[in-house]
């Protein structure tokens, strides 16, 4: 036994109850930590994340806005310009083929100097005739020398809106846009063109972003050339097809990043782009960590001291049990006089004790059953001796009857043999017959009978070709046995007991009836027997109770619950016209042999 002990590996020192305990609660508490920790800091990023973006969209939004103002302030200007009767009056006269004379073309100065007043950022109007030429400023330069032709006819397909033609080539610091002039009083038919130039500076639309931020602007025209910027480096160094090109919202530009935000504007075709520096982005992203890591460090923290002591409390009471159990191992198992308070451990406690009380109880016990039990087996022994005894005995009688030329009882003897083999069983022996078995028992019990009744009794068996179905033993023979003691034996004349096996009505079925000529039951007798059979009082002052009723009730324990069906006898007699009993069993129940 100490060999034994010293070679089972004990468990290093660490592998304790308390540092299994407190290694867990700390490896869940950081876990849960961990993962509530992770979760807060990816939903609050992308919340403090949503709402810088929504805040550069609505700036965005008002810049667009500002711009379209702008360009709507320019749009009803040359509208009106267009639609000045002087104006009509002179490109008409230039449609019919009157010459405008140059008197006439510098009244347009005092004109047009008064509309330049009312917008700043004006540098000049422009009128043209159809054929491009120019009516005022006062000089012979054409319109298809100022502008591409592409422009022109944008402008004819425009039929009277104003075409943002955006930088002028010839001079950076300009802006143009076209309008063609319809005559009213021709239809609407096209008299000539008005294009207007702007300085740059009024896109200049950078008081719509937080400059403190580290917001820029960028407006683009629609040949990917910059209009407007508020980037302390010129426009022209950036690289505007690749900001227009970006399909993500960040972009890199220097050595800084942004988030790019995109606003289109239908009036001009010009794209207003923004720039959004992401440390203004991330700068309530890096405190959220902060503030995450900090409260993650205090609450292990706290849980570590938590679970130091929850783990005292709970082992500590458990070594003084282990002890007490230790010394069980050296004599009489003893109570531990130990309270706690912690429910869990001293019911465990309270538990122990009363194993304890029990197990010398059970040492008692056992003792003395060990003295029952040889005693017992002594007596076993002795009982599997008896049947053997019996028929060795009945195999002498045989012999000796034999050796007198006693035929018929040396057959009676035999069939005495026979008849208490089938019936006492090992308790090993399956209780499981087939037909053939069971009716060959009552075949030979027959036989007994004929020779105490002689020739009041004939029989008939018949079981076709179901001999090999299965069934439990003794189910058949009770019924011969009844049908002989209370028909045959009162019948004056021959009696008669036949026993059939045939298939029964219902499908998979077999029905087996006994029947005999005997005088029958009346009503009464039948009705009783009925109730006996269901648990009433017996009708007959004979027997010892191994008959009909028992045969009843194990039909019911074996049968009963088979396909939802109920099993038993079925009992048919009539005063005078004998007794007819049966009962219905499953063909493939247990088998067949």
């Amino acid at each position: 036994m100490e060999r034994f002990g010293a070679d089972v590996k004990k468990p290093k020192r660490w592998f304790t109850l308390r540092n299994q305990i407190f290694i867990s609660f700390m490896l869940l508490m950081i876990f849960v930590l961990g993962i509530a920790s992770v979760l807060t800091y990816y939903r609050m990023s992308a919340l403090l994340q949503t709402n810088a973006e929504k805040h550069i969209s609505q700036t965005a939004m008002q810049a667009n806005g500002r711009l379209d103002a702008l360009i709507a302030q320019i749009n009803t200007l040359t509208t009106q310009v267009a639609t000045d009767a002087y104006v009509q009056r002179l490109l008409l006269a230039e449609v019919q083929g009157k010459e405008t004379p140059f008197s006439s073309r510098q009244s347009l100065l005092p004109l047009f100097s008064d509309y330049q007043a009312y917008v700043t950022g004006i540098k000049s109007l422009e009128l043209y005739t159809n054929d491009y030429r120019r009516l005022f400023p006062l000089n012979e330069t054409q319109l298809i020398d100022t502008i591409d032709s592409e422009w022109i006819n944008a402008a004819n397909w425009g039929k009277g809106s104003l075409v943002w033609i955006g930088i002028d080539p010839r001079d950076p610091s300009t802006v143009l846009a076209l309008r063609r002039v319809s005559l009213l009083d021709r239809w609407f038919s096209s008299g000539g063109y008005l294009m207007v130039r702007l300085d740059r500076t009024y896109f200049q639309i950078h008081d719509q972003i937080d400059e403190d931020v580290g917001e820029y602007i960028l407006l683009v025209d629609g040949n990917q050339r910059p209009v407007a910027t508020n980037f302390s480096f010129p426009a022209e160094e950036l690289n505007v097809k690749e900001l227009l090109s970006n399909e993500g919202k960040n972009i890199t530009i220097g050595e800084q990043k942004f988030i790019e935000v995109k606003q289109a504007s239908k009036a001009t075709g010009w794209t207003l782009i923004f720039f959004t520096p992401m440390s203004y982005v991330t700068s309530g992203i890096s405190a959220l960590r902060t503030a995450v890591l900090a409260s993650g460090a205090i609450g292990v923290l706290l849980f570590l001291i938590m679970s130091l002591s929850l783990s005292t409390m709970i082992t500590r009471p458990i070594f003084r049990l282990i002890k007490a159990m230790r010394g069980a191992r050296f004599g009489v198992l003893q109570r531990n006089p130990m309270f706690s308070s912690t429910m869990e451990i001293n019911e465990l406690n309270n538990s122990y004790n009363q194993m304890v009380d029990n197990m010398n109880e059970l040492i008692r016990v056992v003792y003395e059953k060990e003295l029952l039990q040889s005693r017992t087996e002594l007596k076993a022994l002795q009982a599997q001796i008896n049947p053997h005894f019996l028929f060795n005995t009945l195999e002498a009688f045989y012999w000796s009857l034999e050796d007198k030329g006693e035929e018929e009882l040396a057959n009676l003897v035999v069939g005495m043999s026979n008849l208490f083999r089938y019936i006492i069983s090992s308790p090993n022996q399956d209780e499981w017959v087939t037909i053939e078995d069971e009716l060959e028992h009552v075949e030979r019990y027959l036989q007994l009978m004929d020779i105490r009744l002689a020739e009041r009794l004939t029989w008939s068996i018949d079981a076709g070709e179901f001999r090999h179905v299965k069934i439990p033993k003794l189910l058949i023979q009770p019924l011969v046995e009844n049908a002989i003691w209370h028909g045959v034996e009162k019948q004056l004349g021959q009696g008669k007991v036949s026993v059939c096996v045939e298939p029964s009505d219902k499908e998979g079925y077999l029905k087996i009836t006994v029947q005999d000529n005997g005088p029958g039951m009346d009503e009464e007798t039948l009705s009783g027997l009925m109730q006996a059979m269901e648990g009433g009082p017996s009708i007959s002052s004979k027997g010892t109770g191994v008959g009909i009723v028992n045969v009843h009730r194990r039909l019911r324990l074996y049968y009963d619950g088979e396909q939802g069906k109920k099993h038993g006898l079925q009992v048919t007699s009539r005063s005078g016209e004998g007794t007819s009993v049966s009962f219905e069993i499953p063909s493939d129940y247990g088998g067949t042999v």
